[in-house]
């Protein structure tokens, strides 16, 4: 499912190697090479010429996808109605329900993902989001008392502002894609500039370009410093031929008035982005974000790394009560109270921001939604407090920045400032009655999916969401014990949760490829305010396909050679578990080329390829006897195109690595 990304520095560590403004003749190409600015006025007028209503469902889709992409929303709504009404399908109605969510519609949204549910076939797919919408709505009209007010800052400009942090003096250092910006040459998913670090004085509201050697041609931003302003951390995107565009947290310290070049933290793994770094106010604890492939919850979670003698320490993840199978991103520190944004728990549109704070016994408070008027619709993140801020009146706690994409702002992303409100006396407790004592409970929803195909009949085609696999079989072994349990019509299984347990979840049905999940307690804290507890997980089934290729998904090779990449390591790692929980299915994996170059050739390197992904799972535990490799060279294209015609995209389509289930 394409989810709603900001547009800001954590989109552009996501989105690989970054394309530049190329001269370009129609609207559709302009999209394609991520010229979304100049593809909008391009493809509207081709809308206007198309002389069929399909090519003008497809163009206006992409008008859509335009405007959501460079933050426009209110456009986007229209232009996606526009392309479900005529008849792109289930896409445009999908990206219509999540714009009208973006801007706060919650009613209209609703509506929309039931409609969408209805029509894939699975009111499931999209229960979370309706029940998100519900959710907002009451945040929205909840009462009279709100914990914040919020205004807009006088420095943002049509530019992409974010990421405020304090600085020396009266100062932020704050992430934009200014003009002043480094670099000559112009980003073309917004038509601007590159990101770079500013100052501003919030005395006199004048913005200048950090010094160097912070800013330099690549994306610099979101910067963090030590109480005595003597370090500094931020992000650097960069890459060299073997490493594109991954983004790393850099150090440097202070040098008298200047600044050392920065270096790379030590604690880098290639192939991994990291963003969004804080400190905790002893500057003895780094926080960030990352998107590790092995060690995370899913998507990019938080995690800390400690200060010591040598450097700072082998990073930990931080805990369920934090992180989540969605985004988990932009972590500030303020004492014991750690401030972050998340995709995932229940909020009111995109990222939401969310504080949780240390207990006692050092574990994780249950997050907390900041709710209306600092979360909204839109992405809002980065929330940091500014205790230098004079306060006038009594009843403001204390002042401070966030960052949102909220319509209503200057450019992009803005910046916008926040009063804490000092809350309303409690009610008076009756001292006469004694306190009951709190109940903790956690629950475990598990719902058995499978997959909903546009093709009921081709693994490879499009999925369009998930449905509960009504009679699926759940094995669940706790301790050392075992129970099978079925799930019904609505796929589901409940289970009350015990403290510190790990708890195994094996998932069967007939024509059905196994598959298993996993879940824990050990760092699940006990919250007096939130102490009933509900997870979550989801178990998908693959339906079996017998004696049909199903594509796998970034296997690239090197020109002429047949060793096999490190990105090609987790969609083999994947396919080595999958062969593991199921052990009695054999499989030929074969490998494709493309119709360039000389046929024998071809036919050769596709099996010394299909050979070498076979050698890896053998390597990864897998019996030899289960496996065999076949190259198919060109011989069996995924695309038939006249070689001399065929596009880019269909030669890609056809360099492809497969398997299919024989026995």
């Amino acid at each position: 499912m394409f989810k709603y990304i900001l547009l800001s520095f954590s989109l552009l560590c996501l989105i690989g190697s970054c394309t530049y403004v190329q001269k370009i003749k129609d609207g559709t190409t302009a999209f394609e090479r991520k010229q979304f600015k100049r593809a909008i006025p391009m493809l509207k007028s081709e809308y206007k010429r198309a002389k069929s209503r399909v090519d003008q469902g497809k163009l206006a889709f992409l008008v859509g996808e335009s405007y959501k992409l460079t933050n426009q929303s209110d456009e986007a709504i229209e232009w996606y109605l526009t392309a479900y009404d005529y008849s792109y399908g289930t896409d445009a109605l999908e990206e219509y329900a999540y714009a009208l969510k973006r801007t706060q519609q919650y009613a209209e949204a609703i509506q929309a993902f039931k409609d969408l549910g209805n029509e894939i076939g699975s009111p499931y797919e999209y229960k979370r989001e309706i029940r998100n919408c519900e959710i907002a709505m009451k945040w929205l009209t909840v009462g009279a008392y709100e914990e914040y007010t919020v205004g807009k800052t006088r420095f943002n400009n049509r530019a992409a502002d974010f990421s405020p942090a304090i600085y020396l003096g009266n100062a932020l250092v704050f992430s934009s894609d200014r003009a002043e910006s480094m670099g000559e040459e112009e980003y073309s998913w917004t038509g601007k500039d590159f990101m770079d670090l500013f100052i501003v004085d919030l005395n006199t509201n004048e913005v200048t370009s950090f010094e160097s050697p912070i800013n330099t041609v690549h994306n610099e931003g979101s910067a963090v410093f030590t109480k005595d302003f003597g370090e500094m951390y931020f992000i650097r995107c960069f890459g060299d031929e073997d490493n594109q565009a991954f983004c790393k947290i850099m150090r440097s310290e202070k040098d008298g008035n200047s600044w050392t070049v920065p270096q790379v933290v030590d604690f880098t793994e290639p192939a991994v982005n990291y963003i969004s770094p804080a400190l905790s106010d002893d500057g003895n604890t780094l926080y960030f974000s990352a998107n590790h492939p092995d060690d995370g919850w899913g998507g990019f979670d938080i995690y800390e790394s400690k200060r010591t003698p040598a450097g700072w320490d082998i990073p930990k993840i931080l805990s369920r009560n934090v992180n989540t199978i969605g985004h988990e991103k932009f972590p500030t520190v303020d004492a014991d109270t750690l401030y972050f944004s998340s995709d995932f728990h229940a909020g009111m549109g995109g990222l939401d921001i969310f504080r949780v704070y240390k207990r006692d016994n050092g574990e994780w408070s249950s997050p907390f939604n900041l709710k209306a008027p600092i979360n909204s619709g839109a992405d809002d993140f980065n929330y940091v407090v500014d205790y230098r801020a004079p306060i006038v009146n009594p009843k403001v706690i204390h002042k401070g920045y966030f960052t949102s994409t909220r319509d209503e702002g200057s450019g992009l992303d803005d910046i916008y400032t926040f009063e804490k409100l000092v809350p309303p006396p409690p009610p008076p407790k009756d001292t006469t009655k004694e306190e009951p004592p709190v109940v903790y409970s956690m629950t475990l929803n598990g719902y058995v999916l499978e997959k909903i195909y546009e093709d009921p009949n081709n693994p490879n085609s499009r999925v369009l969401g998930r449905k509960p696999l009504d009679g699926a079989s759940v094995q669940i072994n706790i301790n050392g014990k075992s129970e099978t349990v079925k799930v019904g019509a609505n796929g589901l299984f409940e289970l009350a949760l015990a403290e510190d347990t790990n708890y195994d979840f094996f998932a069967s049905y007939e024509g059905y490829l196994n598959n298993d999940e996993r879940f824990s307690t050990k760092d699940i804290s006990k919250d007096p305010a939130d102490p009933d507890r509900l997870f979550e997980i989801e178990i998908v089934l693959d339906k079996i396909f017998k004696n049909q290729e199903i594509v796998l998904d970034n296997i690239y090779y090197e020109f002429d050679k047949a060793d096999i990449r490190n990105d090609a390591k987790p969609t083999l790692n994947e396919l080595a578990d999958l062969l593991s929980q199921n052990p009695t299915i054999k499989i030929e994996l074969a490998a494709h080329t493309d119709c360039q170059g000389p046929t024998n050739y071809n036919q050769d390197l596709s099996a010394r390829r299909a050979k070498s992904a076979v050698d890896y799972l053998i390597s990864a535990g897998i019996e030899d006897t289960r496996l065999s490799s076949r190259g198919y060279g060109e011989s069996s294209p995924a695309v038939d195109c006249v070689c001399s015609r065929c596009t880019e995209e269909e030669h890609q389509a056809n360099r492809r690595t497969t398997f299919k289930i024989v026995d």
